[in-house]
């Protein structure tokens, strides 16, 4: 059996049924235009209100960019120390060298090094049998010379004796021939009592000339044995002294820092250029220095007397006190250690000079050569305005009127390709950016001594004004006139991943 398919039941159309049906369109239709109304008025309304937040972040954004953020700090009333700082090594303040000053074995070495020895006191000993000989020999010598001189002064003692017995013959035949003479004119005498007796007087006269001639010649004798004697004393004193030079003593009460040489080694003395041998180097130890090395840039501060702080790196943890007792002329090549004056050509190269400073109450346990760093304390101001050193900054004249001619922004100051080669020579002006109603004024400053992370202000700020003190970046870029903002909260650390 077939069954058939529902019939769609048609409602039958009417004149009232197309009415209702026309008036029910009309209000769909109403209907959406009026939801399209509200939501184009939505739409609009919500770009507005996008447009408007754009407009405002953008604002934000663009001024934000011009805003610099910095940090601060006070300018304020302290006490400022000045303190120049460099290294250099321990060193006792009188040492010398012994060296070698005669050519020969070392037969004894009566000290080892790090001994303490006493002004005068043996410590090393040369062979010395050909220098002994000499000396034995040329006193012999000298002995024979005395002897002879002696003998020679006998002898000339002796002439004077028979010269002043020759003058009494002499002057007693004299008178006897003149007596004769008038005897004889009054024939009181024969002939021949007057021959003899002249001819007596010729003798005695003749005498005298003799002893006068033997006197002169034991005065020469003497004279030769005097100067036999002077020579030979001389002789004496210079084998004495090659002697002695085979024999050294300590020329002070030290130690024996250093002892390069053994017994049985043969040392030599120095030749023209050629040093000599060295035995051993005695330093004294009451008085010690640290020589150090102060950069040119630092020493003209550095005064005599001034008072120092040295730390030892041998002994951590400690410091002692310390005064300038010299300072070198010269200054020293870094590189090379040369003095300049020692140089044929001028360089260009970091110069030092040599500072001595001697330590006060220095330790026993104390050695030469040990490191060293003296921290030199050249000014010292009480209650003096001060600023953090980093905020001291230099700007040039052109830069600061060109801000004050167009007011400027935090960028990075950019070289000019077009700029012309004077502008190197525009006058630098060093100074401060203050913050004045949120902005960055410069001001130029004068200053005094300078510490370790504060700076002396003598002229230009008051206690209490705001400066900038970083970053690095923004104080080298930072163009007077410019909006800031301070943050000197600690920047964060950066935590390591594990």
């Amino acid at each position: 059996m077939r069954v058939s398919e529902p019939q769609l039941m048609t409602p039958a159309v009417t004149p009232h049924n197309d009415r209702a049906a026309l008036s029910v369109q009309t209000v769909v239709v109403r209907d959406k235009k009026h939801a399209m109304k509200t939501w184009l008025k939505v739409t609009i309304i919500a770009a507005a209100v996008l447009l408007v937040l754009g407009i405002a972040l953008g604002t934000v954004y663009f001024s934000g960019r011009n805003v610099a953020t910095v940090q601060t700090g006070k300018a304020q009333n302290s006490d400022l120390t000045a303190v120049v700082s460099a290294s250099g090594e321990v060193r006792p303040k009188t040492y010398v060298n012994v060296g070698a000053n005669a050519f020969g074995k070392i037969t004894h070495l009566y000290v080892k090094e790090g001994d303490r020895v006493k002004k005068g006191q043996l410590v090393a000993q040369l062979e010395n049998v050909q220098s002994s000989a000499d000396v034995n020999a040329t006193r012999a010598s000298l002995e024979a010379a005395q002897t002879d001189a002696i003998a020679a002064e006998a002898g000339y003692k002796t002439a004077l004796a028979d010269l002043n017995r020759a003058k009494a013959d002499a002057q007693r035949n004299k008178l006897d021939w003149d007596r004769a003479q008038a005897l004889y004119k009054d024939a009181l005498i024969a002939k021949s009592e007057y021959d003899n007796r002249q001819n007596a007087w010729l003798v005695a006269d003749a005498a005298l000339a003799q002893a006068q001639a033997r006197v002169a010649q034991n005065k020469a004798q003497v004279d030769s044995a005097e100067r036999h004697v002077i020579q030979n004393r001389a002789n004496l004193t210079r084998v004495s002294d090659v002697l002695q030079k085979t024999t050294y003593a300590a020329p002070f009460d030290g130690v024996v820092t250093n002892l390069p040489v053994r017994e049985g080694e043969t040392v030599v003395i120095g030749i023209q250029n050629s040093p000599g041998s060295t035995l051993m180097t005695i330093a004294d130890m009451s008085v010690i220095t640290a020589e150090i090395k102060v950069d040119e840039t630092d020493i003209v501060n550095v005064k005599l007397g001034q008072p120092a702080e040295v730390s030892i790196d041998a002994i951590p943890n400690k410091t002692f006190k310390a005064t300038v007792t010299e300072i070198g002329d010269n200054a020293i090549v870094r590189s090379t250690g040369v003095s300049t004056s020692q140089q044929t050509s001028a360089s260009q190269e970091a110069k030092d000079f040599k500072v001595v400073v001697t330590l006060q109450d220095p330790p026993q346990n104390l050695r030469p050569g040990l490191s060293a760093t003296a921290k030199i304390t050249t000014a010292t101001r009480n209650n003096v305005l001060t600023i953090p050193i980093q905020a001291l900054t230099v700007r040039t004249q052109g830069d600061l009127d060109a801000a004050k001619a167009k007011p400027g922004s935090v960028q990075a100051a950019e070289r000019q390709a077009t700029a012309s080669k004077d502008d190197k020579d525009k006058k630098e002006i060093q100074g401060v950016f203050t913050i004045r109603n949120k902005k960055a004024e410069f001001v130029p400053v004068q200053t005094g001594i300078a510490g370790t992370t504060e700076i002396e202000v003598t002229s230009g700020l008051k206690p209490g004004d705001e400066v900038i003190t970083g970053s690095y970046k923004i104080l080298r870029t930072l163009k007077p006139g410019a909006t800031v903002k301070v943050d000197n909260s600690a920047p964060k650390k950066e935590v390591e991943s594990t």
